[in-house]
């Protein structure tokens, strides 16, 4: 398992908008030892598509990105999609969700989850 503390360098980063909305689930669910998974899959209407969720199963060779208190982990495979990528959580109008900001995406569908690469 590989820990980064920095918030704006290495693999991935985290805001600290994320990083709040993360301590918020993790305080709702009542289980400090959560985590924000973020994992890419195959699948979306632009080849590829991100899926989050909290757990805390933390394997040896994931990456763990830690932010005012909170983790996010990322499986090896999913990071060579999203490496250099910043998770975000967006407050508006339209919902609350949270985004990739992922400059390797050379597509994206209209609600931002699925997203494609050129190789």
């Amino acid at each position: 398992m590989t820990t980064d503390t920095a918030t704006d360098s290495g693999p991935l980063s985290l805001s600290e908008s994320a990083a709040r909305r993360i301590s918020v689930l993790i305080e709702q669910d009542g289980d400090p030892a959560l985590n924000l998974r973020v994992s890419v899959s195959g699948g979306g209407c632009s080849g590829f598509q991100y899926a989050f969720s909290l757990d805390n199963d933390v394997k040896g060779d994931e990456i763990v990105i830690e932010r005012d208190g909170v983790s996010m982990v990322v499986d090896q495979i999913s990071l060579m999609y999203i490496a250099g990528s910043e998770v975000d959580f967006i407050e508006n109008i339209g919902g609350s969700y949270f985004v990739i900001n992922n400059p390797k995406a050379t597509s994206m569908c209209g609600c931002g989850n699925s997203f494609g690469i050129a190789i």
